[in-house]
């Protein structure tokens, strides 16, 4: 089998994050959120893939690389603080039950769509 390409495990991790996020989101917020919040990540995290190169191009701003490079390994380190920032951000509703945590599901969507950009950078498709 191939190596898997590390920006893709790093998308996948952060997926696994988030998913622990709605549960949290779920189960320590109010009753009506559940199928909300799930809807917020899919519409935040797909409109951030779809709409960040577009705005990059209007700001007229460098292309950026993805976010794990195998020239400097470093940066596998560094990208590995979304997935651990995510799970932090799954712990919030534990300790503070009964909020409506919208916000903190949209801030973690947009992470994890900056995680799945950085994946299809690294695939070539964008």
């Amino acid at each position: 089998m191939k190596r898997l390409e590390p920006n893709l495990l790093l998308a996948i991790s952060t997926a696994f994050a988030v998913g622990l996020v709605l549960v949290t989101t779920s189960l320590y917020g109010p009753e009506s959120s559940g199928l909300r919040n799930i809807l917020m990540v899919i519409i935040c995290a797909g409109a951030f893939v779809l709409l960040n190169p577009m705005v990059q191009r209007l700001m007229k701003m460098p292309k950026r690389p993805p976010m794990i490079h195998p020239d400097s390994p470093g940066t596998a380190i560094w990208a590995a603080l979304f997935p651990l920032a995510v799970m932090i951000a799954a712990a919030v509703p534990v300790f503070w039950p009964g909020n409506d945590y919208g916000l903190l599901v949209i801030i973690v969507s947009i992470w994890f769509g900056v995680t799945i950009e950085s994946a299809l950078k690294a695939q070539g498709l964008r």
